[in-house]
């Protein structure tokens, strides 16, 4: 079986950070099993994290009313896409597993790591109308969030202050990642490292090494498949679908929660 190929996009300021410790320990465990990692150092790049009509060389074809989605999707076509998203596509196309590495900024992703988002999955290149969600064009890829959080775990809880984690994550696993296709695994959450001694980060290291032995064969996590909605009713839930989960007492996932309680850990674990 030919080596896999990882892509790190990682995001922090400093390689003295816990962040970068982590992102260290997956380079060093996923090198000693023989695949072959890449890393994108946003910070150190200086990436651009502004999606702009900078992003395409020669002139754009609707200077009055720019819409980046049509003209970057037409540079991609043609070879006009600015260097730095060419060789982020590169590496992307390459990947099997894409690990995104950074501090949980505002519940959500730093800019620098959305603009990548913003600017690296090109339409057409990363999503289509027709190709998104379980017939996505990665779907023979996986990808993960691994982070940091300044929030200790209880605080991200369904009854802390912070709210439930699975629903914050929803909108980048699901509306970010399973977008594009990708098989998403369960996400990799070192709860507020600033709060513990130097001990127990190791120990939270150790961890993070044990699980990357057997990252590549995990199974996702699970969304639904895109032919369960109906594309002729504003891509609704199918009502024989709606009828079967009629008896659970649980909705299909946080976002299709079908104004029932979310099914637990649904955003955090495999398998549930």
């Amino acid at each position: 079986m030919a080596a896999q190929t990882v892509l790190i996009v990682y995001a922090h300021q400093s390689a003295g950070s816990f962040n970068a410790a982590i992102k260290d320990a997956a380079v060093d465990a996923l090198k000693k099993q023989g695949c072959n990692v890449l890393v994108s150092d946003l910070y150190e790049m200086k990436f651009k994290a502004t999606a702009t009509k900078e992003d395409i060389t020669e002139e754009v074809k609707n200077p009055e009313h720019f819409c980046y989605g049509n003209e970057t999707m037409l540079a991609w076509q043609e070879g006009r896409l600015a260097s730095d998203i060419v060789d982020e596509h590169k590496k992307l196309k390459e990947a099997d597993l894409v690990i995104f590495q950074f501090p949980m900024y505002w519940f959500s992703v730093p800019a620098i790591m959305k603009g990548w988002m913003d600017r690296v999955l090109t339409l057409g290149f990363a999503f289509t109308l027709e190709k998104r969600y379980s017939e996505g064009i990665f779907r023979d890829k996986k990808a993960m969030l691994s982070f940091t959080t300044g929030s200790h775990e209880t605080m991200f809880s369904s009854n802390g202050i912070n709210g439930d984690m699975n629903v914050t994550l929803w909108p980048i696993q699901n509306g970010v990642l399973n977008y594009c296709g990708f098989q998403v695994l369960a996400p990799q959450i070192f709860w507020a490292p600033t709060h513990l001694s130097s001990e127990v980060r190791e120990g939270l290291l150790e961890g993070w090494g044990a699980r990357l032995q057997g990252l590549l064969s995990e199974a996702p996590l699970t969304f639904p498949p895109a032919d369960i909605f109906d594309e002729g009713k504003g891509f609704q839930l199918k009502p024989e679908v709606q009828e079967k989960q009629a008896e659970s007492p649980f909705g299909l996932t946080v976002g299709h929660h079908l104004e029932k309680p979310l099914p637990p850990h649904n955003q955090m674990k495999a398998g549930v």
